[in-house]
């Protein structure tokens, strides 16, 4: 007489012999393979590629908020604050490009704009010093007496 042995739910039987038997599709199985057979899965990002991985070796226990934060498409503080002095220096490089042939009176205006940069750039540049981890970021201040200076000594037309 052949006796039937119990079937294990994960597909061994109830000695460990290894047979498998047939498994009955689950929910998520089943809307996986009919969204497949739909086709919508043929349009996904990186389709017979790999998935580019995001190297956090150096982020530590910070990788998990950087991940949430880039995904939300936020940087972390001192990373805006960096933008931010980036963002004014190219102002502060832009108005010496146009006063370098500009008549006096428009130097004169260039020069009230070059001080409020200035200004502007060494308060980004105090966030970013308190702001960041540590001080590989850090950013010296301007003098605003070297920076005017320099203006002064920019060639006139």
């Amino acid at each position: 007489m052949d006796v039937q042995r119990p079937r294990h739910p994960g597909g061994i039987d109830g000695e460990g012999s290894g047979e498998t038997i047939a498994r009955r599709e689950t929910l998520i199985d089943r809307q996986i393979r009919e969204a497949m057979d739909d086709g919508r899965f043929d349009d996904l990002p990186f389709r017979g590629e790999r998935i580019p991985m995001e190297d956090d070796a150096y982020a530590g226990e910070w990788a998990l908020a950087f991940h949430m934060l880039k995904n939300a498409n936020v940087a972390p503080p001192w990373i805006e604050a960096g933008k931010d002095v980036r963002t004014l220096a190219d102002r502060r490089e832009a108005i010496l490009k146009r006063a370098a042939g500009a008549s006096p009176i428009a130097r004169s205006r260039y020069r009230k704009d070059l001080e409020q940069v200035v200004v502007a750039i060494n308060a980004a540049i105090a966030r970013l010093n308190a702001e960041a981890p540590t001080d590989r970021q850090h950013r010296r201040p301007l003098r605003l007496a070297d920076e005017l200076a320099a203006f002064d000594a920019l060639p006139r037309p």
